[in-house]
């Protein structure tokens, strides 16, 4: 019974948690990003950064909230599913969750709702300051869940009491060395995916307008432009922050290292693999055929061409005299108890996922290059192709991140904190996925991952819903009906600017003069 309930809890938490991370990376970055746009009118005065911020503001609270809805079921997770995990690792992971929850989310909120409010209430540069408080919170909520995460994969600051972590230095766990690279190379996928649903959504609106000349055109082209940009210089920090990250894999987790190559058995120097043909299941990897770069994988585990890399043969072995070879005779893990231990992570997942976490990432900037290229000098490209091709691409780092965390949990297993190899690593502190388990029934884990679910897909039909309404309608449908009407509401989109009542006015006709009846300009 522990092993069905440990399957289905792992799969709701896996699929609780990638649909959670759809919303989270285009929080983080679009939020910086409008910020930026914000400060561009406020230093210029160019209404162009006014309709950025407003159009792109509007599509950044709708996934905001979206976010917030489906981010409160991961933490009722460890309670729901995962007690005995939240038992052995609440004394230290709980600090950094708190730290979330208390400041950051907290200024997030706070500054939020005085940014959504306080258009024409608040001075210019105190509104923007505002914006700039809730894009950083952001940055710091996905630093202190960052900082938890790398603690599993790499825990520091703590010792060992009564058989339970204790922290001693919440500084350690804060600066741990895993954390301080993870955090870089998050971010920077976030703005990646920012920047891909600039350029597909830019690059649609520009060819709907291709035939015209007008303020809105500009809008799309500077939108195109940013995104552009931001991807490139996104997917070069991806590049320079990984490398630092599979030298930190190498040093404290082997065997993921060696899962994410399918590395067999040991070589020196080690090649990379680019593609590999065949099953790649098996541990002994006898019938697959690969597409090899010789010495690359040296490289990127030691920083040289020559290091020796440890295959997943050899590390069995070494796995089983450091940690045993069976799990422990504890009645509580039911027929799992006294049974051997499986050192080796899903190779499919951890092979497949590394290398879609690298190839989607590439073709994303690669499309950022080509938006580069087809609108330089002012040219629109007139084939239907190219709003096609962006508008797909969206998809790109959204798959690139989705994958990059799945390998990055599945390369950890059978562990949920894994162990600290480092000789000032305190002694056991780690813990089997399978001893993290809450102990109920199959049916209440069936319940709770079909209810879950279905409510997820319910939310993305409306996310899906509001943010196809406000990209068709276009700047009019954010704008306020007196501004639009100010800045040349001639209907920006296919609903002909329909939506251009929404921020205030009636039935898109301008408000009185009487600004005191105005409703919010930013508003719902």
């Amino acid at each position: 019974m522990i092993v069905e309930v440990l399957e289905l809890a792992r799969w709701q938490f896996g699929i609780t948690t990638v649909y959670h991370f759809l919303m989270v990376p285009l929080t983080i970055g679009l939020a910086v990003l409008v910020a930026g746009m914000q400060t561009a009118w406020v230093r210029t005065g160019d209404e162009r950064y006014l309709r950025m911020t407003k159009f792109w503001g509007k599509l950044l609270l709708v996934n905001f909230a979206m976010g917030v809805v489906t981010g409160i079921v991961q933490e009722f997770q460890f309670g729901m599913n995962w007690s005995e995990y939240s038992r052995f690792v609440g004394d230290v992971f709980g600090a950094p969750l708190a730290m979330e929850g208390l400041v950051a989310f907290f200024v997030e909120s706070v500054f939020l709702g005085l940014w959504i409010f306080g258009w024409d209430r608040l001075p210019k540069r105190v509104h923007l300051a505002c914006v700039w408080a809730f894009s950083l919170a952001t940055v710091a909520s996905a630093y202190f869940i960052l900082a938890a995460n790398s603690w599993m994969q790499h825990p520091v600051g703590v010792e060992f009491v009564d058989g339970k972590p204790t922290m001693n230095s919440i500084w350690a766990v804060l600066t741990n060395n895993t954390a301080l690279a993870a955090i870089p190379h998050t971010v920077a996928g976030c703005f990646a995916v920012a920047a891909a649903f600039l350029v597909g959504i830019g690059s649609w609106r520009l060819w709907r307008r291709r035939r015209e000349d007008d303020e809105h055109r500009a809008v799309w082209r500077s939108s195109v432009k940013l995104g552009a940009w931001t991807g490139v210089v996104a997917f070069v920090v991806l590049v320079v922050t990984g490398d630092f990250q599979g030298k930190l894999m190498f040093e404290q987790q082997p065997m993921k290292m060696a899962a994410a190559e399918a590395l067999c058995h040991t070589e020196q120097p080690a090649s990379f693999s680019i593609i590999a043909v065949g099953d790649v299941a098996d541990a002994d990897c006898e019938s697959v055929k690969t597409l090899n770069v010789p010495a690359v994988l040296s490289y990127l585990a030691n920083g040289d061409l020559s290091s020796e890399v440890k295959g997943v043969q050899q590390l069995i072995g070494e796995y089983q005299d450091e940690y045993g070879s069976h799990y422990p005779d504890d009645p509580a893990l039911g027929e799992l108890a006294g049974k051997p231990v499986d050192y080796v992570p899903n190779l499919p997942v951890t092979y497949w996922g590394f290398r879609i976490m690298i190839g989607f990432g590439a073709l994303s900037m690669l499309v950022g290059v080509g938006a580069l290229w087809l609108t330089r000098g002012g040219r629109i490209p007139d084939g239907r192709w190219f709003p096609r091709v962006a508008l797909g691409s969206v998809a790109l780092p959204y798959i690139a991140n989705s994958a990059g965390w799945i390998f990055t949990e599945m390369g950890r297993q059978p562990f949920v904190v894994v162990p600290n190899p480092d000789p000032s690593g305190v002694d056991g502190v780690w813990m089997y996925t399978a001893a993290a388990v809450s102990r109920v029934s199959q049916g209440e884990v069936w319940l709770s991952l079909v209810s879950l679910t279905l409510v997820y897909a319910a939310l993305a039909v409306v996310e899906i819903f509001l943010i196809a309404k406000y990209v068709r309608g276009g700047v009019e449908s954010v704008m306020p009906a007196r501004v639009a009407s100010r800045l040349g509401a001639g209907g920006d989109g296919d609903e002909g600017g329909s939506g251009g009542g929404s921020g205030r006015g009636r039935g898109g006709q301008d408000a009185p003069d009487d600004t005191d009846d105005e409703p919010l300009s930013f508003a719902y």
